[in-house]
């Protein structure tokens, strides 16, 4: 019989450190989200500001190295391995709480935000890319030619974050408003084709010949294939509440089996692992899990919310704003100036063409400009493949955040509540609201 060398664990100085790190991170996050939400922001983004602060960028200012002493170099890896266990759990909520039924209930005008509101802030953004190419810092990338970064900072100006702009729609009682109705489904649509783009920056940048870009996209395609027209009957099946096996325990471990095992097949493709959490999430059959344990995709999303923040850490971590420079600050501009214009004036635009007023218009400019977390994780896979320095890393991210911060106070400033219905000794002329709806097709109306 085979013997098997168990591996020796961490050392016992590494465990503590990493303890204490985890226990700072949280205690930070918690703190910082308070702050955001008593400014009216969603908590997100104190979590996000919190891992900037716990970096280079306000701890490493302090005297000595801070940074160093409290994330010491034995306990980044588990670090990083935590924060990518988090995020894979993240992208898997973010497919489950994708309708694709929602995209079919609005007509053209969705069409035309969404398609619009991606089309000019990539091009914008591939642009950018192709000015500052100049200022790139060659050492610190993996990619000697202008393609790759030029689609991955086009792709990373497209995006919007779905999962936050749901949060703020929420909490701005806009569910039933067509706007944020709108919103949201133009936000899904313009993930799902910025998630394309950045599936084909990584099968390019990874790349090494054409045919080994052919094989993964074979790959992907069978692998997306056998999702939907496989596991997504077999999950049916299984997890019915008519079984006898039914219940949250089978619910639970069924779920967070298939989704580590999709991660597991996208990264051992060369993608990155939250392609594939984010694709076993939109297959997850929601009625049978809301039948049987309605409650299991929450706690898989409690468990990625504990462990985000460290993703955020590790991401405040490579994010120096003290050593942006003069040309750190100049791309910083651009970057700012180049999101704002193209999502804003993309989404607002489509929407004054396809029937909206000003002001509906420019709410949907508003909520599509919101980058929050997504962004995040786009510029983290950017890193990882090494088509971004330091510098537009920083930028970005400083983007990622200021879009978002920006997204209430903005809101508050167009959007107007609906008028209350007028009471009977009122005439009804002086309740009436002098907005005009945003138009829709026949067919929305269903």
């Amino acid at each position: 019989m085979g013997s098997h060398t168990i591996a020796a664990g961490p050392s016992p100085g590494a465990t503590a450190g990493l303890l204490c790190a985890l226990a700072l991170i949280v205690a930070a996050a918690s703190v910082f989200a308070g702050l955001a939400q008593r400014l009216r922001q969603p908590a997100v983004v104190g979590e996000i500001v919190a891992g900037v602060v716990l970096g280079p960028s306000v701890l490493g200012l302090l005297p000595g190295d801070v940074v160093d002493v409290v994330f010491p170099p034995e306990v980044m890896p588990y670090l990083q391995v935590l924060s990518q266990l988090g995020l894979v759990l993240f992208m898997f909520g973010v497919g489950y709480e994708f309708d694709a039924a929602r995209l079919r209930r609005h007509g053209r005008q969705v069409t035309a935000v969404s398609l619009t509101s991606v089309a000019l802030p990539f091009a914008l953004g591939a642009a950018l890319a192709v000015a500052l190419v100049p200022w790139f810092d060659r050492t610190q990338m993996r990619t000697d030619g202008v393609l790759v970064p030029a689609l991955f900072l086009g792709a990373a100006m497209s995006i919007t974050a779905f999962p936050v702009l749901a949060r703020i729609i929420g909490e701005r009682g806009l569910q039933k408003d067509r706007v944020g109705v709108i919103s949201v489904a133009c936000a899904a649509i313009q993930d799902v084709l910025a998630w394309i783009v950045l599936a084909v920056v990584v099968a390019l940048a990874g790349s090494t010949g054409p045919w080994p870009l052919v094989r993964m996209a074979l790959a992907c395609v069978a692998l997306l294939a056998a999702l939907v027209w496989l596991v997504r009957p077999a999950l049916a099946w299984a997890l019915a509440p008519a079984r006898p096996w039914s219940g949250a325990l089978v619910t639970h471990a069924v779920l967070v089996v298939g989704l580590l095992l999709s991660a597991w097949a996208t990264e051992a493709m060369g993608l990155h692992a939250v392609f594939g959490a984010f694709a076993f999430g939109t297959v997850a059959p929601r009625a049978e899990v809301d039948a049987a344990a309605p409650e299991v995709p929450e706690r898989i999303e409690q468990a990625s919310l504990l462990l985000l923040p460290a993703f955020f850490v590790v991401t405040g971590l490579s994010v120096d704003l003290g050593g942006l420079g003069g040309h750190g600050v100049l791309i910083l501009v651009a970057v700012l100036v180049v999101a704002c214009a193209g999502k804003f004036l993309g989404a607002a635009g489509a929407a004054g063409l396809t029937g909206a007023n000003r002001r509906d218009a420019a709410v949907l400019g508003v909520l599509m400009n919101a980058r929050g977390l997504t962004e995040l994780v786009i510029l983290n896979v950017g890193l990882g493949l090494g088509v971004l320095d330091g510098q537009l890393f920083t930028a970005m991210v400083t983007m990622a955040i200021v879009t978002t911060v920006m997204t209430g106070p903005l809101l508050d400033r167009f959007h107007r509540p609906a008028v209350p219905a007028p009471r009977p000794s009122e005439p009804a002329s002086r309740a009436a609201d002098d907005r005009r709806p945003l138009v829709v097709s026949p067919d929305e109306t269903r």
